[in-house]
């Protein structure tokens, strides 16, 4: 249509995937991402969910404002403390990803206009009963045929390849070479130990913490009671009279329909909180194991037995200067190491290095071997930097190279000081460093090539009427015996991980013989299929309406997947190749540098 993509939304979509990526492979880089696809796939996506809105849009679908707005209000990145939609936190939350308010809303609308579009098309996405019957049937069949593996060993060369054959067959395979990017770290960790020793807290600094927090030395009473709350001061004065008869206070509050409640351990001051002053006043003036004379409180007339009492003496200041002294010596460690941390940022900040750094401080650098950015040592299985660095490594492998940083890693504890000394891009490792590799992949390709070849002959041979164990034995060099297979598929899928070679056996018709290659140029496979039994199914028999059950999802993926392949040509998509390419050299390139 007429919505164009440019270089630098497809550029931006390419960033946010492979960030989305390292969610779940941290060493994964823009090369290796570039490889595996990723621009195709980014792309596909691009072109299609802006076909579908264009195409929305022709058709009359609409996405407001207003609409749009509602959908912004069901992001919690977007909700402010009271749990609303905040402009101010959506704002923040936008600008840390490089986007607009315009681009977040335009990619809001086209989200809903999509989902007007195929919401309608997967729902309740249904076959008929006689498909469901043939699936079924299918899910019982039982096949017989034979399986010939043709391996690329048996044809591989055994002489070294020319250095130009080498250098060619490197050149176009270079993306299976590409090697993540490394970096060495140089660190050094530091705590209150680099303080040396402080002056101790002074006499006045004591007796004015002392004097702040006059309030915990001095004398407290706490109790336990239970309480019991009337209606009426008359109520309240029959139970005391009940309870000084020989009742107890539960009992008593029972024979009312009542019940007492525990109360404490509270302070007066606590008690007086959730009564009233006059009911704490008599709860506190009262000997332990009596009744407090009934007090008015908020709920009515209290009715208190003294449970318990526990008091405890108060400190002078002569008593409570030790746990003072250790306190203000704990806080003036924990403020000089603070501002400690802070006069090295203004260093760094103001250009001084890592090294100088460290000998002001009397502290030794570590150097770390080359890392990658999941923490594991690069070139080893399981070795992986110091539990200290775990803390900084999404910003060492952020920062440029020697731009020391400062970093708290346990609180007033432990600081750690470091910078990238040197940065290794991911990019294809030099042939000089893998060659021994290069040449057994290139061997293995050689092998594959004469491997394809055999495969031809072979199937042509059967194809003329030779059974394929006679083909396989018509080549001039000895292969595997072609192997015999008959099972069905509920024995194929107790097999989990179905092979290659074994889902296209159960995909052919009978009698007839196809090629396959396998995996990483390994070889190929000539298979045949000569005999298909699939047994009648019942109607009613409880596979058929499973089986509808299980693809009644996958119906509803592929009337999408149709729809949409519709829409692109309807509203029609052109493709600028130079434009996808300089995308694709300058992400490359920028990783590269």
């Amino acid at each position: 249509g007429d919505e164009r993509i440019d270089a630098a939304e497809l550029s931006q979509a390419m960033t946010s995937a492979l960030e989305q990526a390292r969610q779940t492979d941290p060493t994964l880089t823009m090369p290796v991402f570039l490889a595996r696809g990723g621009m195709k796939t980014v792309l596909d996506q691009l072109l299609q969910r802006s076909s579908l809105a264009e195409f929305a849009r022709q058709n009359g679908l609409r996405a407001g404002d207003r609409l749009i707005d509602s959908e912004l209000r069901q992001f919690p990145a977007f909700r402010g403390a009271d749990g609303n939609f905040d402009q101010n936190a959506f704002r923040a939350a936008i600008a840390q990803q490089n986007l607009s308010e315009a681009g977040v809303r335009e990619d809001i609308g086209s989200g809903l206009l999509i989902r007007q579009l195929l919401v309608p098309i997967t729902y309740a996405a249904t076959v008929p009963a006689s498909l469901g019957r043939r699936y079924a049937s299918l899910l019982r069949e039982e096949r017989a045929g034979t399986i010939a593996p043709v391996p690329s060993a048996a044809f591989a060369p055994t002489r070294a390849p020319t250095a130009a054959e080498l250098r060619t067959f490197y050149t176009a395979n270079s993306d299976e070479y590409i090697r993540p990017e490394r970096r060495i770290i140089r660190y050094a960790t530091f705590g209150p130990e680099v303080l040396g020793d402080l002056p101790a807290p002074t006499a006045a600094q004591i007796a004015q913490r002392f004097q702040r927090d006059r309030a915990q030395y001095q004398p407290t009473e706490r109790r336990r009671f239970t309480q019991l709350v009337l209606p009426t001061q008359a109520a309240a004065q029959a139970v005391i009279a009940e309870v000084r008869g020989g009742t107890t206070l539960e009992a008593s509050a029972r024979t009312k329909g009542l019940a007492t409640a525990a109360v404490g351990p509270v302070t007066r001051a606590q008690l007086g909180g959730t009564s009233s002053a006059a009911v704490a006043q008599a709860g506190f003036a009262t000997a332990q194991g009596a009744l407090a004379a009934p007090q008015r409180g908020g709920l009515g007339w209290y009715v208190l037995r003294v449970d318990a009492i526990d008091r405890q003496p108060g400190k002078t200041l002569a008593e409570a200067s030790p746990e003072i002294t250790t306190a203000l010596t704990t806080e003036q460690r924990r403020t000089a190491i603070a501002d400690l941390s802070a006069d090295i940022e203004d260093k760094l900040d103001d250009g001084a290095s890592l090294s100088e750094v460290a000998q002001g401080l009397k502290v030794s650098l570590t150097t770390t071997r080359p890392a990658l950015a999941d923490g594991r040592i690069y070139g080893t299985a399981s070795e992986t930097l110091p539990p200290v660095l775990g803390r900084v490594l999404s910003t060492a492998f952020d920062m440029e190279e020697e731009a020391p940083q400062v970093a708290e890693v346990a609180a007033g504890q432990t600081f750690v000081i470091f910078d990238v000394s040197e940065i290794t891009p991911s990019a294809a490792a030099p042939l000089a460093e893998i060659r021994a590799d290069v040449i057994t992949d290139w061997r293995r390709d050689q092998g594959a090539k004469l491997a394809k070849a055999a495969a031809d002959r072979i199937l042509a041979r059967v194809r003329r009427g030779m059974t394929l164990a006679a083909a396989v034995s018509a080549e001039d060099r000895p292969l595997p015996a072609p192997q015999s297979v008959n099972l069905n598929r509920e024995q194929l899928a107790r097999l989990g991980r179905v092979p290659p070679e074994m889902a296209l056996f159960f995909s052919m018709a009978a009698r007839t013989t196809k090629k396959l290659e396998g995996p990483r140029d390994n070889g190929w496979y000539v298979i045949r299929v000569d005999n298909i039994t699939a047994p009648q199914v019942a109607a009613n028999d409880p596979l058929v309406q499973a089986t509808l059950q299980q693809l009644g999802p996958t119906t509803g993926e592929e009337y999408v997947e149709q729809f949409v392949n519709a829409a692109q040509r309807e509203v029609g998509v052109e493709r600028n190749e130079a434009a996808i390419v300089a995308v694709r050299a300058q992400l490359a390139g920028d990783q590269a540098e």
